[in-house]
């Protein structure tokens, strides 16, 4: 018969060429995913650090792990692949530069979501993916937002009135540190005194 094999139009090389289920599934979760990685990159990520450089990283990554994960999603992935995956990407070092903790925190999460969105199987409705992702978000909101109004923030200086350095005029070098950096200083601490340069090195803590 003529139409027998109607379904070999759709098969290359033993390789299905077009599933509208799974296609219209990975273009959904794809968009999902983009969504939520935009949401915390930009709004959560840009807004509250002062390093943008991994602005266009952690999107890059957070789309590649989502897209590896979900084509694999067929293939028995064992507890060893999946550990496997996060160590490579937890001990990401640029050579010019070591990754601060807040921000590989934020690759850690980046990487989670993807994985999330993309290896949870028919079992996990959309709602409770939905609400998943939901409770990430607003998690990292409040840490991000509420808890750091307690927060200290830090500097580190190199102070020259030496002179200041004692023990007998703290407030004077507090008043100084205040008056010269127009920050709400709220401690400092001296790390270092180097008496042949008359210079020390302070590390201050204030509160935006």
């Amino acid at each position: 018969m003529k139409h027998t094999h109607w379904d070999e139009w759709y098969h290359f090389l033993g390789t299905q060429l077009l599933d509208i289920g799974e296609l219209s599934e990975l273009i959904f979760r794809l968009l999902f995913n983009t969504l939520i990685l935009f949401l915390v990159v930009h709004f959560l990520y840009a807004k509250s650090s002062k390093r943008k450089e991994f602005y266009f990283s952690y999107l890059a990554v957070g789309s590649i792990t989502f897209l590896l994960c979900f084509l694999l999603s067929s293939v028995k992935l064992e507890l060893g692949f999946a550990l496997g995956l996060f160590a490579i990407f937890g001990i990401i070092r640029y050579r010019t530069d070591t990754i601060p903790i807040k921000d590989m925190t934020y690759l850690f999460i980046i990487i989670g979501i993807s994985v999330i969105n993309a290896l949870s199987n028919k079992m996990v409705s959309f709602a409770e993916l939905f609400l998943t992702n939901l409770a990430i978000v607003g998690g990292l909101w409040f840490l991000e937002y509420r808890l750091r109004k307690n927060r200290e923030d830090s500097l580190t200086i190199v102070y020259e009135q030496i002179e200041n350095i004692h023990t007998d005029k703290q407030e004077q070098l507090m008043e100084d540190l205040k008056k010269r950096t127009g920050l709400n200083i709220t401690r400092f601490s001296i790390e270092s005194i180097n008496f042949l340069r008359d210079t020390a090195e302070i590390t201050i803590f204030f509160k935006q």
